[in-house]
């Protein structure tokens, strides 16, 4: 196997890596207080092709590898994890467009999705619907050459900031399950479709709540792929944001790791600094590894995916062990830093709140454990 990367990847890498550290970390922990996104950092990463790297250079991509894109998206969350959503869902929603939306449907968005032009947001959970997303009951009905969206969702990030949304709805509530479900278009200003927001104990930038759907009118172009099919049409690109996810949350743990290496070194307790102690160089020895690991982990998905070879298990392992393993390593970082750890003079402890929502957030723990051993042994190991 070779691990070293082409010329191409090392330029965009550093690319990434001079933008996240240079713009993005500084305003890190102020944009939190923001609660919004800062929308002309959103603009600079789309001119900088930050965005949508595997998307197709004729639609405004990069036209390079899912891979390529995920030493992106590790970079970006290293200055910033919540920024890094956007690496995540402009990739995703332009992806699911290009898989299965109309030629002028694809026009009309996805260019402007890769400048950085629009936030997106992908519009799934319901208040009774979580992990069990195949029972949504949000219904779209046929009217003339329209379709007429009514309902709630919930647990929806960036929902109030986004231009434009991929929902999905039942559009046959007589099928069962995923079948009679569809995936829509719907622009953000859409008459009728309103948003509240959460008070979140994390990635406050991005937003986490509700959209209410009273009535909402989108043309009958605006379906994405078959109506009725679009469940398992698009939930095909989940297996990338999984392990796109695992990077987003392994990037501000490395982050946290080498502040703490520097910090280790010039501390001092008993006349030496504490890096002379193992109890303090040794876990974060032990997190080195562990960041290691899980990354290796999602790099070998993203190869997989690279070469349309199959790749939801270790999708799942990604989604999982990851923001574990971040939590974790973050946690370790801050009780390192002694009582000045625990304040917010330093990030860490945003970086831990931000990162444990993605514990939550694309799949539970539970669930990815029965895909991995539902793509291990078949249907026998699902519980239902």
């Amino acid at each position: 196997m070779d691990f070293e990367l082409t010329d191409i990847q090392q330029q965009i890498r550093d690319t990434a890596r001079q933008f996240a550290r240079t713009k993005l970390l500084p305003r890190y922990q102020s944009q939190e207080k923001e609660r919004r996104f800062d929308r002309g950092l959103l603009r600079e990463m789309g001119e900088l092709g930050l965005l949508c790297t595997p998307i197709p250079e004729e639609f405004g991509g990069g036209g390079q590898s899912y891979l390529t894109h995920g030493l992106i998206v590790e970079e970006i969350a290293w200055g910033d994890h919540n920024m890094a959503y956007n690496t995540l869902n402009c990739t995703l929603i332009s992806d699911i467009l290009l898989r299965n939306a109309r030629d002028e449907v694809i026009r009309e968005w996805v260019p402007r999705i890769c400048t950085g032009e629009l936030i997106c947001g992908l519009v799934l959970t319901e208040p009774d619907t979580g992990s069990d997303a195949a029972r949504i009951k949000l219904r779209a009905r046929r009217d003339g050459g329209d379709y007429v969206l009514s309902g709630e969702k919930t647990s929806i990030s960036m929902g109030a900031q986004s231009d434009v949304h991929v929902v999905f709805a039942r559009t046959n509530p007589d099928e069962p399950g995923a079948k009679g479900i569809s995936a829509f278009l719907v622009p953000g200003k859409s008459k009728g479709l309103t948003a509240t927001e959460f008070n979140d104990l994390g990635a406050r930038s991005v937003g986490r709540g509700s959209l209410f759907f009273d009535d909402v009118r989108i043309p009958q172009r605006y379906l994405i792929g078959s109506e009725g099919k679009g469940f398992s049409q698009v939930m095909v690109g989940f297996d990338m944001n999984r392990v796109y996810i695992g990077l987003m949350c392994l990037a501000p743990a490395q982050a946290s790791v080498e502040e703490t290496w520097q910090y280790v070194q010039e501390r001092k307790a008993f006349g030496s600094p504490i890096v002379k102690f193992e109890g303090v160089s040794f876990p974060l020895a032990e997190a080195e590894t562990l960041l290691e690991a899980a990354r290796q982990l999602c790099y070998k998905a993203l190869w997989l995916r690279d070469q349309d070879k199959p790749h939801t298990a270790e999708a799942a392992m990604c989604k999982w062990w990851a923001p574990v393993v971040a939590f974790d390593v973050i946690k370790d970082c801050l009780l390192l830093h002694g009582h000045a750890g625990y304040s917010d003079d330093y990030p860490h402890q945003q970086r831990l709140r931000d990162v444990l929502g993605l514990q939550i957030g694309d799949g539970t723990a539970q669930i990815m454990k029965l895909i991995i051993a539902r793509e291990k042994v078949g249907r026998i190991a699902v519980p239902y």
